[in-house]
């Protein structure tokens, strides 16, 4: 009989083209995701994978098996669901993932929130980027992941997304740059400045570059870091200016500036993705309550960031 599991992993190393990169999707080894690729092999009487110069390719008999296995995997998914749809509140687990600007802020209330409500519901939070989220939402590894829109891929496709709040952008600047003392700042102003952005593989760094773009310019990135602290800090030092979402500005060090873009700034939207509604559980229709009223407490900025706007 076919191992589910490995039938899993197979569709991982299908969709991301490498064992290793499944093996860093899934938090396997690359050794063990060629165990498991090797296993199902002699399970399916059949091999399923070669391996070339290019990377590898699916044989014949590997490509019908990972449509089939598409069709096991949400099967299971519906079976899940439906399960949890029985259990109701009563029990059961839910499992979400926050990218680490909303898992520091909105989610720990969320989860509070939750769990007074609904003591009986096992929850786990994982720390993901959306491109890496949302496809283990397809695959039923998850329930909730929470999300950037507008997004600049397809990654979305086939997800109900819940819009919880919009997330304006400030720009940090050095306590020694020309434009400090202005209560607001306009973006064309800082297109010859040196910027500090995030990496590819964070969300914000696609939304501030071709916001940039479509405001006349293209930012010169000459620093990158997905830590927003470390971003503050490299802002102090004078490396540069820099985006950052609110949601990242619950802590301002003393050395730096936070001014305000107003109608000019780049906006998160923060979503919450989920399978479509009649495979949502109990438990994941009623964590979308807690996150839409907790997410209604950071529509204002916080007080040293309402002054700024003002």
């Amino acid at each position: 009989m076919l191992d589910v599991k490995r039938m899993r992993i197979l569709k991982e190393v299908a969709d991301r083209g490498s064992f290793s990169a499944a093996a860093e999707a899934l938090s396997y080894t690359q050794s063990a995701v060629s165990q498991q690729i090797a296993a199902l092999e002699r399970e399916a009487g059949a091999q399923l994978v070669t391996r070339g110069s290019r990377g590898i390719r699916l044989t014949e008999a590997g490509e019908a098996l990972v449509r089939h296995a598409d069709a096991i995997l949400t099967r299971l998914a519906d079976a899940e669901a439906e399960l949890a749809a029985i259990a109701g509140l009563r029990g059961g687990r839910l499992r979400l993932a926050a990218f680490p600007t909303v898992g520091a802020t909105l989610m720990p209330l969320a989860i509070a929130h939750f769990r007074k409500r609904h003591p009986e519901i096992e929850l786990t939070v994982r720390q993901l980027e959306p491109e890496d989220s949302l496809p283990l939402l397809k695959c039923g590894e998850l329930d909730i992941a929470l999300t950037i829109e507008p997004s600049t891929d397809t990654a979305a496709e086939g997800l109900d997304l819940t819009q919880l709040l919009d997330d304006p952008m400030f720009v940090a600047m050095p306590l020694d740059h020309p434009f400090a003392n202005k209560a607001r700042v306009r973006l064309k102003d800082l297109k010859d400045e040196s910027w500090i952005g995030t990496t590819d593989s964070c969300s914000c760094g696609a939304l501030v570059r071709n916001h940039c773009i479509r405001m006349g310019f293209e930012p010169r990135i000459t620093f990158e870091s997905d830590d927003y602290l470390a971003v503050q800090g490299l802002v102090a030092a004078g490396v540069g200016v820099a985006m950052i979402p609110t949601l990242a500005l619950t802590t301002v060090r003393d050395d730096i500036v936070i001014r305000d873009l107003g109608h000019e700034a780049p906006v998160r939207q923060i979503a919450a993705a989920t399978l479509p509604g009649a495979q949502r559980s109990p438990a994941a229709r009623a964590m979308l309550d807690v996150l839409t009223e907790v997410a209604a407490q950071y529509a204002k900025p916080a007080p040293h960031l309402a002054a700024v706007a003002s």
